[in-house]
């Protein structure tokens, strides 16, 4: 039998994340110990993404077994064959990544009233993709049978791609899922056989269960933006200032845009356009991401009609665009085919 200490899982099992299978083998062994059928460990670092329970017959063999099933967090037990020993692993984190666990925002937005956003576990990328992670994925792609309608573009490899339409994200979003060995999100027949390599697929087939890289929903990308905060316009609070964000200052029509300095970033109009900052260049939200508004607008997955017509969503504003669209709950439309010098994007992980 098997059994935990209720005291040791709260904080690990946040996201409800237990034990993966065997395909996605832990790759670190944390210290465990094993004794009359019941293993216990300690919750060893914020950095964990999941947990992973394996068994042998024979401690100095490498002939470990992923157990199959999870502990759930009311101390349930189970019943497992017996003699055993047991380690636990962990998988962590991706490289600059961040862990956003389950939950519900809800509050009161100065300009779009009341809203309840709730979202499973996801992982968003820290920073908005550079051109740097661009090019490497990029690269790779095109020499592995895909083709894009942009090749991107970088005032330096240290600042967001741009020029890049819909189609290119969620292409290059399956491209990064092949090149580090993740099951593709997106493919272009409902069997999931033909991963969506090449082309313009307005509505690709996704794939629920994948692993893979994706666009966020406007759920998530709002939810990562507000930082963990309620009833806030933007992630730190009521007015913007060139201080906080890359984007283009009007002294005179958002009476919460209280920059002293207007028009274009003055720090990044060097070198002609476009003005983009390097990725990180400002203070993080309170979940440690950055450039969640300004710099360069973020495509998402969802469909969106406005004025200007049906296409997708972008989300949080530019270096070419005003305050209003640095708003967390401003939504824009762009059409799929357009690449902007001012549009970019990140990516998000689903957590199973």
């Amino acid at each position: 039998m098997v059994t935990k200490s209720s005291t040791k899982w709260p904080l690990m099992l946040a996201c409800s994340l237990l034990v993966v299978s065997a395909a996605r083998a832990a790759v670190e062994v944390v210290d465990s110990s094993y004794s009359n059928g019941v293993i216990s460990w300690e919750y060893p670092t914020n950095d964990v993404l999941q947990y992973q329970i394996e068994w042998t017959t024979d401690p100095s063999s490498s002939n470990w077994h992923d157990l199959g099933y999870g502990l759930a967090p009311t101390g349930e037990a189970m019943n497992v064959s017996a003699p055993q020993f047991f380690r636990v692993g962990i998988r962590p984190i991706p490289t600059n990544m961040v862990l956003i666990r389950a939950g519900t925002n809800s509050g009161t937005d100065p300009d779009f009233g009341a809203y309840s956003i709730t979202t499973e576990c996801f992982c968003v990328d820290q920073y908005e993709v550079s051109k740097a992670l661009w090019q490497s994925v990029y690269s790779w792609a095109t020499a592995n049978g895909y083709g894009f309608d942009n090749s991107g573009s970088g005032k330096a490899t240290n600042h967001p791609v741009q020029d890049v339409n819909w189609y290119d994200c969620v292409k290059w979003c399956n491209a990064r899922s092949q090149k580090e060995g993740r099951d593709p999100a997106y493919y272009t027949d409902s069997g999931f056989t033909q991963v969506y390599k090449s082309g313009q697929v307005a509505e690709p087939y996704v794939k629920s269960s994948a692993n893979g890289y994706r666009l966020p929903t406007t759920e998530q990308w709002q939810y990562a933006a507000r930082g963990g905060e309620a009833s806030r316009r933007f992630p730190w609070g009521a007015t913007i200032q060139h201080a906080r964000a890359n984007y283009r200052s009007d002294e005179y029509t958002y009476s919460y845009d209280t920059s002293p300095t207007y028009k274009y970033h003055p720090a990044y109009t060097n070198g002609g356009v476009p003005y983009t900052s390097p990725v990180g260049s400002f203070a993080p939200n309170g979940y440690e991401l950055y450039d969640m508004v300004g710099n360069v607008q973020e495509w998402c997955y969802d469909w969106h009609t406005n004025y200007v017509g049906t296409g997708r969503l972008i989300h949080g504003g530019s270096w070419y665009t005003y305050a209003d669209t640095c708003r967390i709950a401003h939504e824009s439309t762009e059409f799929i085919w357009n690449d902007t010098g001012y549009t970019g994007f990140r990516t998000v992980l689903p957590v199973d």
